[in-house]
């Protein structure tokens, strides 16, 4: 298997409106605008996708204009109609933003197909030269027989090294490479040609190459029949086991197994502007937390007094405490994660906090948490009558301000705290679940649309959302508690005035 990556660089400031990042003017016509006007033909050509796969390959739908995805309109009339109109898109960087991939291995062992598939199928679009499959005789997986060797390839790039300067780092990026193996464990009889793949990659991309590519290899043994692409075993087998970013100001731990953004820069962006929006010394939920990137970012930048991140998926769980063995000294917020589901009793998460972040998966919000927003006024009443103890959990884990221990308990007990979240800050990487979402919110009367911002973080790229596919871009939504001010003007336009 032969690897090539391009690395990215650190995108372009933000502009109100949208440019290619290949031209040097800014259209005073279009700044000043409230919709954004169609590019010139040479803008749209120097901002094309230029990829011979392009009309077999499903990864990309968008071949011109990469920096103004087709949905753009949609987001610029729904946000104006809410009131927002300095809605801001950030077009980021538009070429070699990839930092991670997942790519489907399929074949025979003297020609074998790694590469994406086609749009509606399993066929491959292959990426050709795997040299090491071939020499060393690996068999690719065939789905229907459920033989063969390798399923699929993971390749994450690491550009985490604070000894070099930013603009060095990306041109020195590592790969983790992550190889799906179909058996159950290291112990089966066709793990030979996984460590002889292992030994070849490394032997060809590890430190005594001129070139040293390879950051880490992985096994991950995988033998379902279903579409999930990673069992629930992992193996490190060769190279550095820890695998680092640095997002948000902060050094960040990613396993194998974690969720990590594939446009790491652009997600940084969007950190960076979310923060803003963070009162100093808030006190901060984080629902969807993952490994608590965002949450732990909040921590560190606004000197929160208490951070919650409550996640799901209790793999993250060791990526978090990775992390949070990272951060500066001075960081004194009472710091906890929680394996729990947000959807169940999410008055006890909301409850205590003055700032909540959202960041869940493409469907949206769960409907109870939407429920309890709705009503954030009620839930105050509501939770005096509760118990004490309102989580069982698997043992959360906290780390106290100032303390040296890290400390575990077996529940979570309410908030002394009684305040209720005046700012809700939701991240959103389905648009047509969000529209939905923000919506509800906005009929409750209990919120408003403050701030709204874009991220092109695919360029050129398609998301499936209930089947329906289009391009998307990511969202970044300050709600406010309230009305808003629009909404405290009488009709003839006249502010009101205050009582004395």
């Amino acid at each position: 298997m032969a690897l090539s990556f391009s690395f990215f660089s650190p995108a372009l400031p933000i502009h109100r409106s949208i440019i290619c990042q290949a031209t040097t003017t800014l259209s005073t016509a279009a700044a000043a605008a409230p919709s954004i006007s169609s590019p010139s033909a040479a803008a749209a050509l120097s901002c094309a996708l230029n990829c011979s796969h392009f009309q077999s390959c499903s990864g990309c739908t968008q071949e011109y204009d990469l920096h103004r995805p087709v949905i753009i309109d949609d987001a610029i009339a729904f946000f104006n109609k809410l009131g927002v109109k300095d809605f801001s898109f950030d077009s980021c960087r538009l070429w070699g933003w990839r930092c991670r991939a997942k790519l489907a291995v399929r074949g025979s062992s003297n020609k074998p197909l790694i590469g994406l598939y086609e749009e509606g199928t399993h066929n491959i679009v292959d990426i050709p030269d795997c040299k090491g499959i071939i020499e060393l005789n690996v068999e690719p997986y065939d789905e229907d027989q459920g033989t063969g060797d390798l399923r699929y390839v993971q390749m994450a790039v690491t550009t985490h090294d604070t000894s070099l300067p930013i603009p060095e780092r990306y041109k020195n990026g590592k790969v983790q490479v992550s190889l799906v193996w179909n058996s159950r464990s290291e112990n089966s009889a066709n793990t030979g040609k996984l460590n002889a793949l292992a030994n070849f990659l490394w032997g060809n991309g590890g430190p005594k190459r001129k070139v040293h590519l390879i950051h880490s290899v992985w096994a991950n043994f995988q033998t379902s029949s279903n579409n999930i692409i990673f069992g629930n075993r992992w193996r490190h087998l060769l190279g550095e086991r820890d695998f680092w970013e640095h997002i948000g100001g902060i050094d960040v731990s990613l396993d194998p197994s974690s969720f990590g953004q594939a446009n790491t820069r652009a997600f940084d962006s969007l950190l960076r502007k979310l923060q803003k929006y963070v009162p100093q010394g808030a006190s901060v939920v984080d629902l969807y937390a993952g490994a608590g990137v965002i949450g732990l970012s909040l921590a560190f930048s606004r000197k929160c007094s208490s951070v919650k991140c409550v996640e799901v998926n209790k793999e993250s769980r060791q990526s978090f405490e990775k992390t949070v063995e990272r951060l500066p000294t001075n960081v004194e917020s009472n710091i906890s994660w929680h394996h729990a589901d947000a959807s169940i009793e999410p008055t006890s998460w909301l409850l205590g906090s003055d700032v909540v972040v959202v960041d869940p998966p493409r469907k949206g919000l769960d409907p109870s948490l939407v429920k309890e927003l709705r009503h954030v006024s009620a839930m105050e009443c509501r939770a005096s009558k509760r118990p004490e103890k309102v989580k069982d959990e698997k043992r959360p884990w906290v780390l106290r301000a100032r303390e040296a221990a890290i400390q575990i308990e077996s529940t979570t007990v309410r908030e002394e705290s009684q305040s209720l979240p005046q700012t809700l800050i939701y991240i959103s990487c389905g648009w047509e679940s969000f529209k939905e979402d923000c919506s509800s919110l906005l009929a409750s009367k209990e919120w408003h649309l403050h701030k709204a911002h874009g991220f092109n973080f695919f360029p050129g790229t398609q998301r499936r959302f209930f089947n329906v596919t289009g391009c998307s871009i990511e969202i970044l939504a300050v709600f406010k508690r309230g009305r808003g001010e629009s909404t405290k003007k009488k009709k003839s336009g006249k502010k009101q005035k205050r009582p004395h």
